[in-house]
């Protein structure tokens, strides 16, 4: 069975058997969602990282104030929590803003920074323009067949390859290797394809076969090169879903939002994803996960929606009527299939 979790505005929904139910709602914003085995981590804008046991998920919904059954995660210092990932080999990891990346291995439930980050070179570039005296690690990707070795992507700056993360007094950092993109949104890897890495960012999209170490662009077909979030089927590696708008103001801004989504197999050009998936003028740019086999699932500011033709055709998740207005006001801010 496929469960479902995203954030939209400032709440917490879990989706599976057809049925939504919110975990939380107004208790803090949310910046990103990762699940591991055991439980559901959240990253917020200014209360940290929160943890939730996922067997609570049905037992406690509806059973007290809007946060019930989240709890406080210590050993993070930084209060904005801006990207959760968890290993193959259950890992869990978090970024932050300012800039810093950190490592547990029981779960989420105590962590360790890994130290050296922001001694790059070219960390006094590193800006985020809404606020721009700051930066972020906007995304973590670790490695599927190499469990000492992270792909991150810092918003916005560079893309740093770091080895040796299992022993986090001696990892290696390595920033802006040639090819790589500096404003990386969203980074994915394949366990099939285990030196291939995905990158969709603000200056276009590019992969990688060789484990990050050297990028190629791939935007033939694409009109609109502000790219967000990219998926893989988990059945074929080179099978991928993109979002894309022409820049971050359509992509994010309710008042000025035109967004689509892309599709592309083999090495072909990327081709608008034409059926079933609300995109253009309106429509805030989609996250997207993958679940099973031939399996996509979308969040925009239309709703969820669910592909099961590997991207080729969309559908709706009917998640009742009252949701419809808290989707548009805010884009979505994360969305974790398991």
């Amino acid at each position: 069975m496929t469960t479902v979790h995203f954030a939209i505005d400032d709440a917490v929904v879990r989706v599976d058997d057809g049925d939504a139910r919110v975990l939380a709602d107004g208790a803090f914003d949310v910046e990103c969602l990762a699940t591991t085995g055991e439980s559901l981590l959240v990253g917020t804008v200014d209360a940290g990282l929160v943890r939730r046991p996922l067997e609570d998920d049905r037992s406690r919904e509806g059973s007290g104030g809007p946060g019930e059954g989240f709890e406080p995660v210590e050993g993070i210092a930084e209060a904005r929590v801006t990207s959760l990932a968890v290993g193959f080999d259950g890992t869990c990891w978090a970024g932050t803003e300012p800039s810093a990346v950190y490592r547990s291995t029981d779960d989420g439930r105590t962590w360790t920074e890994l130290p050296g980050l922001t001694d790059l070179p070219s960390a006094g570039q590193w800006s985020f323009p809404p606020r721009p005296h700051t930066h972020h690690v906007r995304w973590l990707e670790p490695a599927p067949a190499d469990p000492d070795r992270l792909y991150v992507g810092v918003e916005a700056g560079a893309f740093v390859l770091a080895t040796g993360v299992t022993d986090p007094a001696n990892v290696e950092w390595r920033e802006r290797p040639p090819g790589s993109r500096r404003d990386n949104h969203t980074l994915a890897t394949h366990p099939d394809a285990p030196g291939r890495v995905y990158s969709a960012a603000g200056d276009g999209y590019a992969e990688s076969t060789d484990g990050g170490e050297s990028w190629q662009e791939a935007m033939e077909g694409l009109d609109h090169r502000y790219c967000w979030s990219v998926a893989v089927d988990p059945a074929d590696p080179d099978t991928r879903v993109m979002s894309a708008a022409s820049g971050a103001y359509r992509a994010h801004r309710p008042g000025s939002a035109e967004s689509y989504c892309y599709r592309r197999t083999d090495d072909g050009p990327w081709e608008r994803v034409p059926d079933g998936l609300p995109t253009g003028e309106g429509v805030l740019r989609a996250v997207l996960d993958s679940g099973d086999e031939g399996e996509f699932y979308a969040v925009n500011s239309e709703g969820l929606y669910r592909s099961t033709d590997a991207g080729a055709t969309w559908a709706a998740v009917d998640l009742g009527a009252a949701w419809l207005d808290r989707f548009a006001t805010e884009p979505p801010r994360g969305l974790v299939v398991s």
